[in-house]
C-alpha cells in the first residue's frame, strides 16, 4: 500500500516541526547556562600606567603576577600610586594580572577584572588571587574565578552552580605609546 503524496507531506511537515521545536527548547536550555559577566554596575575604569617607568612601578610582569588597585573604606592601594581625579576603579576596584587574552590566546598580556565578586554585589566584598592556584577567590561566597586563562569566567562556588553563571567585569588593557598600559572600560 502506497501512501498518497498528501500524507507524504504532511509527515514531513510534522518532522520537521518536532526538528524546530527541538532546537528552540535546545537553545533556551544552552541559554540558561550562558555566562552573565555584567552583573557588577557599570562604572566608570581609568588608570593610566603609560610609560615604562609607571609600567615598571604598578603594572605586572608576568603570568599570575597581580596587583590590586583600591581607593575606598580607607584602603589605598597600591601604596604610593598617584590617584588623580581622571583615576576610576570601577565598583569594588580593579584586579590587574597577567595571563594569557581568551579571545586571541595572546601569552602574557595584562588582563584587568572588577575585584567585586558578582555573586554578593557589593562593592567591599572583593576577590583576592590564590597563589597556590593563580584563582580569584571571594571571602565571602567562596566562588571561584579562572582570572589568568578563561577571562574570569568561575570556575567553583555559587557562581558556577547556581542558576546563573557568574563572571568577574572584564576591563581593556591598551597598550599606551612610549610603554605601558592604560586599563580602562
Amino acid at each position: 500500500m502506497q501512501s498518497s503524496p498528501r500524507r507524504s507531506l504532511l509527515s514531513l511537515i510534522l518532522r520537521g516541526s518536532r526538528m524546530v521545536l527541538l532546537i528552540v527548547m535546545l537553545s533556551a536550555v544552552v541559554s540558561c547556562n550562558q555566562l552573565d559577566d555584567d552583573r557588577i554596575p557599570s562604572l566608570p575604569v581609568y588608570i593610566n600606567l603609560s610609560g615604562a617607568g609607571m609600567w615598571n612601578s604598578y603594572g605586572v610582569s608576568g603570568v599570575g603576577i597581580s596587583r590590586s588597585f583600591i581607593n575606598a573604606d580607607g584602603i589605598l592601594s597600591p601604596a604610593g600610586f598617584h590617584f588623580s581625579a581622571n583615576t576610576h576603579l570601577g565598583f569594588g576596584g580593579v584586579l590587574l594580572i597577567g595571563g594569557v587574552d581568551p579571545f586571541t590566546s595572546d601569552p602574557d598580556v595584562p588582563l584587568a577584572y572588577d575585584l567585586a565578586c558578582p555573586v554578593e554585589r557589593d562593592p567591599s566584598v572583593r576577590v583576592f588571587i590564590d597563589q597556590e592556584t593563580l584563582e580569584a577567590v571571594c571571602p565571602v561566597c567562596g566562588s571561584r574565578f579562572d582570572v589568568v586563562l578563561a577571562g574570569g569566567s568561575p570556575v567553583a562556588g555559587p557562581a558556577l552552580t547556581g542558576n546563573y553563571k557568574y563572571g568577574l567585569r572584564r576591563y581593556y588593557c591598551d597598550p599606551a605609546q612610549g610603554g605601558g598600559y592604560i586599563v580602562h572600560n
